[in-house]
């Protein structure tokens, strides 16, 4: 009968530093040749950059010093205790620290990635786009490669699965699974929040529906308002109540509190009769609502908000009708995170190339692009906060999730457009058309930003990781009309949705005109809380005349009927 085998013995300390002896003969060879290689005319060899070059060299060397100090503080882990402050939240837990095979695992891949992440920064002789890729995808492969996102090099996870008896892996299982079925990853519980319930629920009708959006009129909570109203064009790449999640986070109630006429447009969520809709659409879709509002409303100009994509499309609005010598319809122009000019639009343009376009093409068989795609892409961006953090809580420790309702928004996907979409990320993002005067035509009229003289309030994210701040700048470099530019802390979404009453980031104005971001910045001044009184200020300075909260002022008692209750349908289609 054969015997089982023995386990292996534990090393005992005569081997240990017999295995210390290995590994710091090793670096004193490195370090020899390295030395001889610096000599001149000592090595016969040709040198090969990347491979044998004094700067991989030092650079090898650098990384074998490294792994000789993690290993001498493994062998004596008392005298070299880490009392730095944790920064990564992904090993906050003490036993990432306290244990030492956890200690030595979570040392390993910071020192592996920190070298990783150096070499990509020692690429020579690439184009700047593809270092800029490389350094996109090196950072995606370490995030993903985190022993905290495996099972048994998480020491949290295996406490609690030796305390549940692996009943967190199963529930993990079931998260996973559900997750698969529904082709994407979860965020929030689906039962926490549901539109017209207690997201998007601030009053107001349908007046108006088109085959490509809705419009929404607010219903007054003031009896007075400003004469002009304000219509607001969000995004259709995302659905519109990111700007009315809970009533304490609504950006368009807090708008009608301040005694504003607000119009929303509710984009259709696209389908296969969308499939020859292009961008032209969306430009004569936006100038259709101002015109709506204004015949609605008697008035002669709108102020207007545009979102992101919409706002790149409502600069083309403004240019469009800026050739039509009709700028006068619009009074104002307000810019979340939009821009105008791609150069550097940020690490969105690391999935734009030939051959993604080509393979977003065949991904749209049916003329829309499935918006579960968009939100992975977006969901990669920050890949270890949107991917990586709900693997290991959710899959691996099995905990539940918990209600967000901006989570609950980044989830409710809607989808593009293919040949809109296409033309976008061909157009603008790839070739940079737009800044270039002429260059795009829509509806035969060509574009010229720099004709567009809409006084515009320009808002910016200070972290914004989609719309990067330098790339929103260069809107003030286009246009031609007085202009304010706002930094707001935070990023995309939050940068933008902070309501006053929260108290929290701050942002950046500079009074005195500066010709470049870096000028803006070293004269700006910094204000806590929230922009938005600032906002409403330099709205009030454009005109603060006000009329009687009544007539067509109320939703559906004008020559537009009320359709049905706001959100309206079209935000909630699948």
């Amino acid at each position: 009968m054969n015997k089982p085998p023995e386990a292996p013995a534990v090393p005992d300390l005569a081997e240990m530093q017999h295995w210390t002896w290995v590994m710091g003969r090793a670096q004193q060879m490195m370090m020899e040749q390295g030395m001889t290689a610096l000599q001149p005319g000592a090595n016969s060899f040709p040198v090969v950059p990347g491979f044998n070059d004094p700067a991989t060299i030092a650079r090898v060397q650098d990384f074998w010093s490294d792994s000789l100090t993690l290993w001498q503080r493994f062998l004596d882990p008392a005298a070299a205790k880490d009392e730095a402050p944790v920064r990564d939240k992904r090993f906050k837990a003490d036993a990432w620290r306290d244990l030492p095979v956890f200690d030595l695992i979570r040392q390993s891949y910071q020192l592996i990635s920190d070298h990783m992440l150096k070499s990509v920064e020692a690429v020579d002789g690439v184009e700047p786009k593809q270092k800029e890729q490389l350094r996109f995808a090196t950072r995606a492969f370490v995030d993903a490669m985190s022993p905290s996102n495996f099972a048994l090099t998480n020491p949290e996870v295996i406490e609690k699965t030796i305390a549940t008896r692996g009943e967190n892996l199963l529930k993990g299982l079931q998260h996973m699974l559900s997750d698969i079925g529904r082709g994407q990853l979860t965020h929030t519980p689906d039962d926490a929040f549901a539109v017209g319930r207690n997201l998007a629920t601030t009053p107001g009708k349908v007046v108006k529906r088109t085959p490509l959006y809705e419009l929404i009129q607010y219903t007054p909570t003031t009896e007075t308002v400003l004469a002009v109203p304000l219509v607001i064009f969000p995004p259709w790449i995302n659905r519109f109540y990111i700007l009315d999640l809970t009533p304490e986070k609504s950006f368009i109630r807090w708008c009608v509190d301040q005694g504003i006429t607000v119009f929303m447009v509710s984009w259709k969520s696209a389908d296969a009769s969308m499939a020859d809709v292009m961008w032209d659409d969306y430009v004569a879709a936006q100038t259709e609502a101002i015109d709506t509002v204004r015949d609605l409303l008697s008035v002669p100009a709108v102020h207007t908000i545009g979102y992101c994509v919409a706002g790149t499309t409502l600069a083309a609005t403004l240019a469009v009708l800026a050739a039509g010598g009709e700028a006068a319809k619009v009074a104002s122009a307000t810019f979340f995170t939009a821009q105008v000019d791609f150069a550097g639009a940020g690490e969105l343009t690391n999935f734009i190339d030939d051959e993604q376009l080509k393979m977003l093409a065949k991904m749209s068989p049916d003329g829309f692009l499935d918006g579960r795609y968009m939100a992975m892409t977006f969901n990669l961006l920050r890949g270890r906060d949107l991917i990586w953090n709900y693997v290991t809580s959710n899959y691996l420790m099995g905990n539940d999730y918990v209600p967000f309702d901006l989570l609950h928004w980044n989830g409710d996907t809607t989808n593009l457009p293919a040949k809109w979409h296409l033309s976008y990320l061909t157009d603008l993002y790839r070739d940079n058309l737009l800044a270039q005067p002429g260059a795009l035509s829509v509806n035969g009229v060509a574009i010229d930003l720099t004709k567009v003289e809409t006084p515009s309030y320009v808002q910016a994210g200070r972290e914004d990781h989609i719309a990067p701040v330098e790339s929103v700048w260069k809107m003030t470099e286009h246009f031609r009309g007085p202009m304010r530019f706002v930094l707001a802390g935070s990023g995309h979404i939050a940068g933008v949705v902070n309501p006053p009453a929260a108290g929290k980031y701050q942002y950046w104005t500079n009074a005195s005109p500066a010709s470049s971001l870096d000028e803006f910045v070293a004269g700006a001044t910094e204000t806590k809380g929230s922009w938005w009184p600032d906002w409403i200020g330099w709205l009030r300075d454009r005109s603060d005349k006000t009329v009687s909260a009544a007539g067509a002022r109320i939703p559906g008692t004008g020559a537009l009927k009320a359709i049905e209750d706001a959100p309206g349908s079209y935000v909630k289609a699948r």
